[in-house]
């Protein structure tokens, strides 16, 4: 593999469970380095698709490549180079927290001990708990924890934070995820699957939202916030009716008119200041409000 070909490569994925297609002609191309997000309603086939990446699920029909790979036929070789955290994690119940990582690192060429040392300590884990004694976050506290310290080339997020702490779920995103990414630039790769898009808001550098199975939107997040405009207008007194191209979510409150662009925000202004309102503002949307935009 070399250095531009695509970490993950997707082509017309197509993934069945009986009549019910939960992937649809799904295209995806990953660089290395990037930090991609993916996002999409419950069902709308994420977790499928990252299942057919690992050789969890076989395709129905379409080709998959990690690392330039089929993991079909090369599955060691490519878990070998990456770190999977799912939604649900569970460990062998009699192991304690030191055990379990001892065995997961014994599977791994590299461990880094300093970052485990670290990152227990951050996340206040006992190392002498049983892991069935662990709450949910906990556990996934641990499977994180065994992710990053592999080192590995590709992390592969599903859902990862879900039942952490604001606090400590904050902390990890911002802190933990971005440095794993800085020790090595440009090499290392994050493809998270998450409802909390808000707090990978900064790390993003580009994604995709699904729907129903295939895609809705693929963008580089700079681009997207480049397009999605909020405009907002105020008038000396009741705004005016407006209908301009481009523009959604028209909203009226008192003297103020918002509106949401995409792709149109200089001719909507244009339009806006020729109505002579007393103040007009605009801000990008976040990649949030993007998604929920994109869906309605």
């Amino acid at each position: 593999m070399n250095s531009e070909s695509p970490v993950i490569e997707i082509n017309r994925l197509v993934r069945k469970f009986g009549a019910a297609e939960a992937v649809n002609d799904l295209n995806l191309r990953i660089r290395r380095g990037q930090c991609y997000g993916f996002f999409g309603r419950n069902g709308a086939g994420k977790t499928t698709t990252i299942k057919c990446l690992l050789n969890l699920l076989r395709p129905t029909s379409g080709e998959v490549r990690v690392f330039g790979l089929d993991p079909r036929l090369s599955e060691v070789a490519i878990k070998s180079r990456l770190a999977y955290v799912p939604d649900f994690v569970a460990f062998y119940p009699w192991m304690t927290v030191r055990q379990t990582l001892d065995y997961l690192a014994s599977f791994r060429e590299r461990w880094n001990r300093k970052t485990e040392l670290e990152l227990l300590g951050r996340f206040r884990l006992d190392e002498d708990r049983k892991a069935n004694a662990l709450s949910k976050g906990q556990k996934t506290q641990l499977a994180l924890i065994g992710a990053i310290c592999a080192e590995p080339d590709l992390l592969v997020l599903d859902e990862p934070t879900s039942g952490l702490d604001p606090i400590v779920r904050r902390e990890f995103i911002r802190t933990v995820i971005g440095a794993y990414q800085e020790a090595d630039p440009g090499n290392r790769t994050v493809f998270v699957s998450t409802h909390l898009i808000s707090e990978f808001e900064g790390l993003i550098d580009e994604f995709t939202i699904i729907e129903n199975g295939r895609t809705l939107m693929a963008l580089e997040a700079d681009e997207a916030r480049a397009r999605y405009k909020k405009i907002r207008a105020r008038f000396a007194g009741p705004p005016p009716e407006v209908d301009f191209p481009g523009a959604r979510d028209i909203h009226r409150d008192g003297r103020d008119l918002e509106l949401t662009v995409n792709g149109h925000s200089e001719e909507v202004l244009a339009r806006l200041q020729a109505l002579k309102p007393e103040a007009i503002s605009t801000e990008s949307l976040t990649l949030e409000e993007i998604f929920v935009t994109a869906l309605k």
